[in-house]
């Protein structure tokens, strides 16, 4: 018996809006009947890598060990949504070689100073004063993703609006 599992891996400066995204998607797979798995960012960082910083290869060592447990869960007939910064494009690609083809890359586009003005964790108002170091958009990069397979721009779609790309290119490619 075939499981058909898959990833949906959320990508995007802190503050965007990735896992308001996410839940929106959680809930909509729940009343279809998915098992679900929502792995968002700050949750799985504190349970899984609390020893770990966030320098560049810190960062990639994180972004491999989620895409290996949300790869485990989806070949079990899991939905996983994973909710993750990952500021470089080869992090991503290589959660996509990890995960196979059942991957789905969203990138949640939203400009920094929106990101900025929104800052709900105040993360970057500490980056800002010299509090944080290596903050994506701040003192890190983030890669924007050259072709991710949907584009949620949250300064023009609202939650539900980005929702819905994200089950609509789901239903596309035959996932749900």
């Amino acid at each position: 018996m075939e499981e058909r599992g898959f990833v949906v891996w959320f990508t995007g400066l802190p503050g965007s809006g990735k896992t308001t995204i996410a839940r929106r998607v959680e809930k909509a797979l729940r009343a279809m009947g998915w098992r679900v798995e929502l792995l968002d960012g700050d949750e799985v960082r504190r349970r899984l890598d609390p020893e770990i910083g966030f320098s560049r290869e810190d960062r990639e060592i994180h972004i491999r060990r989620v895409a290996y447990v949300s790869h485990l869960l989806a070949r079990n007939g899991v939905a996983v949504l994973v909710s993750l910064v990952s500021p470089y494009i080869s992090s991503r690609k290589r959660a996509r070689k990890i995960v196979g083809e059942r991957f789905l890359e969203v990138w949640v586009k939203c400009s920094l100073e929106t990101c900025i003005k929104r800052d709900p964790k105040g993360l970057y108002k500490r980056a800002l004063a010299g509090e944080i170091t290596n903050m994506t958009g701040i003192q890190d990069p983030y890669e924007e993703p050259p072709n991710p397979d949907v584009t949620v721009d949250t300064e023009r779609d609202d939650p539900e609006e980005g929702a819905e790309k994200v089950l609509q290119k789901l239903r596309e490619l035959r996932f749900i």
